[in-house]
């Protein structure tokens, strides 16, 4: 199974990394290339434990969804996100947060698995893994511009 850890420190607070890493808003913001968006389950705002939000986007050339739960939530900290219908065998992403000097160390681990057994894991190998690498690293740079903007250390982002 595939693996893919990122991590970033951002110079903010643990709270506000942990909080807009968990926005809905944030991420279609971040994922607008895909034509991302919200359809169903929590479509703005905050998600939280046990909470589900259906995504469509476009990967590819196809329009897609994958519906995904908060399946561990430990505030500030950590928090999980698992897929429970969607295009892969299985994707499980695990949001790490831990203060250090400076503000915010934030760690992204993903683990997934493609579909169609031998073609998939080759899918996964030639092309999946560093698809899926690019979008977290962007998501990871939207999610540090905001929270080091004014406008997120105001209370208003």
């Amino acid at each position: 199974m595939p693996v893919i850890e990122i991590s970033l420190v951002i110079a903010a607070p643990l709270e506000r990394c942990f909080d807009l890493s968990r926005s809905i808003d944030l991420h279609i913001e971040s994922m607008r290339h895909t034509r991302e968006r919200a359809v169903a389950g929590k479509v703005s705002g905050l998600i939280g434990a046990g909470e589900e939000v259906t995504w469509e986007a476009r990967h590819f050339g196809l329009t897609q969804r994958m519906t995904s739960r908060i399946t561990a939530f430990q505030p500030p900290a950590y928090f999980q996100d698992s897929m429970v219908r969607g295009p892969f065998a299985s994707f499980v992403h695990d949001h790490h947060f831990s203060a250090v000097e400076g503000g915010t160390l934030v760690r992204d681990h993903v683990r997934f698995a493609s579909r169609l057994g031998p073609l998939g894991r080759m899918a996964d190998r030639l092309v999946i893994t560093s698809y899926l690498r690019r979008l977290l690293e962007r998501r990871a740079e939207v999610i540090r511009r905001a929270a080091e903007s004014s406008r997120a250390a105001s209370g208003t982002g």
